[in-house]
């Protein structure tokens, strides 16, 4: 009878906990979708052609589309022409932001991509597999009396994607082609008030630089920030998510450390587990609000990838601890083959981001896929990455399956079991089947609301209220990862309670053998899960 009323006290426990997760996960996804604006916005800019007649060009002052020190403009090339104003004495400048507006450290990162408006003309065709060189020019400064800054200077070539939907006839004269976007610029932080881009297109008949790229017209940028509002709701997430799980973890780690064995490995992963959470959840962008921490974005990918590595490392040896009759648990060497397609593919994928935003440190305008050689290596790191992952879903799926297999097996014969091993056995498959759903319906939440904020608008409005989809899916997902953690490290603590003589091997009829097998698993007899002290209720029924 008192069993029975602890375990009832449990089971009540359990389900109040399981409320409260699903609370904070209701509110994490309304904190996106009522308070916080969309994640990022794109402002479009078409650049102001500018006069500049002087010599060494990269060393000549910076030129400023509008504002009382603004260029001397061009209205179209047609005018350049009138006035036998030859190519390489263009600028195309672009001020950032817009008049009257300022940038703030708020909006976290810029990243530009380019749009050429290139004119069909029959005696100045674009050629087949065309490259366009670009002399790149960055520049800041954080009041309109100061000097600008350079911030970089590079020239990049990138490739032209251009279709023409009209006959090439002298009627179609004028026409533009249809021409994909060009990645032109990224840097992972805005620390300044306003910056400057000054573009100029080279032209050397005898090198074949800018020879044969149709007549452009115009240059486009769209700019896309991270919007102010979304970032102060993003660093307040983070700030309260780390005390949380830093507190759980603490808890979870001094439980084990209370026992009288040494922690087993899949409490080791759970730590783990929860250290990369918590990695991930240091709020340590803050600093970027005062800093000019350029590789943020950089270090964000890094977190996240060590992150998803740990959690794929935890489902793999999660299931080979819960294969009940497997000789190689406990032991991390056991899961090499598991394990290995993780630690290739996490590491394909970092080089391709060193070699991306690594680079982009040192050059912004920097992009791997501008050139055959680093669209081939880009390539290879992905298809690589890509592989090792469809053999850590092969290898996850048959684990899986085998653990279903073995349980069917023994649910068959738990009424022949003694106790004690009975028991033992309903805390691992109790525990299997319930971290699954939770795992499964994690990872459905996170699909589908990806999809949906793919198909959508960006916001769905009723009546009055407006709900960012986006933003919500950003919060929501990352709320859910945490509670995820959280949930994980609560039910797998091994309790302290003692139980009356229920706990003891005489009383449990345990002999030798099972007691070797019970300790080699995190129900271990000194101290159960939450999770097994539930199981035991139907066993002791």
């Amino acid at each position: 009878m008192a069993g029975a009323i602890i375990e009832n006290m449990s089971t009540r426990k359990l389900c109040i906990v399981g409320g409260v997760l699903l609370v904070f996960q209701v509110i994490a996804f309304l904190v996106g979708g009522l308070i916080a604006p969309s994640p990022t916005t794109a402002v479009p800019y078409t650049s102001v052609k500018c006069i500049d007649v002087r010599k060494n060009h990269h060393k000549s002052k910076w030129l400023m589309p509008w504002g009382p020190n603004h260029c001397k403009k061009l209205k179209d090339f047609d005018e350049a022409v009138s006035r036998q104003i030859e190519a390489n004495d263009i600028v195309f400048a672009v001020h950032v932001p817009l008049p009257t507006k300022e940038m703030s450290p708020w909006f976290q990162f810029m990243l530009f991509i380019m749009q050429l408006d290139i004119a069909f003309k029959m005696d100045n065709d674009l050629k087949e597999n065309a490259e366009i060189t670009l002399d790149v020019s960055l520049a800041y400064r954080d009041d309109t009396s100061s000097d600008w800054e350079e911030i970089a200077h590079a020239i990049e070539i990138r490739k032209l994607k251009c279709t023409f939907g009209s006959p090439k006839t002298l009627e179609s004269e004028g026409r533009h082609y249809d021409c994909d976007f060009l990645p032109f610029m990224e840097i992972g932080s805005v620390a300044h008030k306003y910056y400057l881009i000054n573009i100029r297109l080279p032209v050397n008949d005898r090198k074949g630089i800018n020879v044969g790229i149709g007549e452009i017209k115009d240059i486009r940028l769209v700019g896309i920030h991270q919007n102010g509002g979304f970032t102060k709701v993003w660093f307040a997430m983070k700030t309260f998510l780390t005390p949380s799980i830093l507190i759980i973890m603490v808890w979870y780690w001094r439980r084990i450390t209370l026992m009288t064995r040494a922690p087993v490995l899949l409490e080791k992963v759970i730590f783990a587990l929860g250290i990369s959470m918590t990695f991930i959840n240091i709020p340590v962008e803050w600093f970027s609000i005062g800093f000019d921490w350029t590789w943020m974005l950089l270090f964000g990918d890094i977190r996240q990838g060590i992150f998803y590595a740990m959690l794929l490392s935890f489902w793999i040896i999660f299931c080979g601890e819960h294969m009940m009759d497997q000789n190689e648990r406990n032991r991390l060497s056991g899961y090499w083959k598991q394990v290995g397609p993780i630690a290739v593919g996490s590491f394909c994928l970092f080089v391709f981001d060193m070699c991306e935003r690594g680079v982009q440190l040192k050059n912004p305008f920097y992009s791997i896929w501008t050139t055959e050689v680093g669209t081939e290596l880009a390539m290879a790191f992905i298809i690589v990455a890509g592989i090792c992952l469809c053999l850590y879903f092969l290898f996850l799926c048959f684990m899986v399956f085998q653990v279903f297999r073995n349980i069917s097996g023994k649910q068959s014969s738990l009424p022949a079991m003694s106790k004690a091993r009975r028991l033992h056995y309903e805390g691992l498959i109790f525990r299997f089947k319930f971290l699954m759903l939770i795992t499964l319906a994690c990872a459905a939440m996170t699909v589908i609301f990806f999809i949906v904020s793919q198909v959508t608008e960006g916001h769905w409005k009723w009546g009055d209220i407006t709900i960012q989809v986006n933003s919500a899916f950003f919060t929501g997902i990352y709320g859910m990862w945490n509670l995820y953690v959280f949930a994980l490290m609560f039910l797998y603590a091994p309790s302290h309670k003692n139980y009356g003589g229920d706990q003891s091997n005489g009383d449990l009829g345990v002999n030798s053998g099972e007691e070797l097998q019970l300790t080699t698993t995190i129900t271990h007899v000194d101290g159960p899960t939450e999770v097994y002290k539930l199981a035991r209720k139907e066993a002791q029924e």
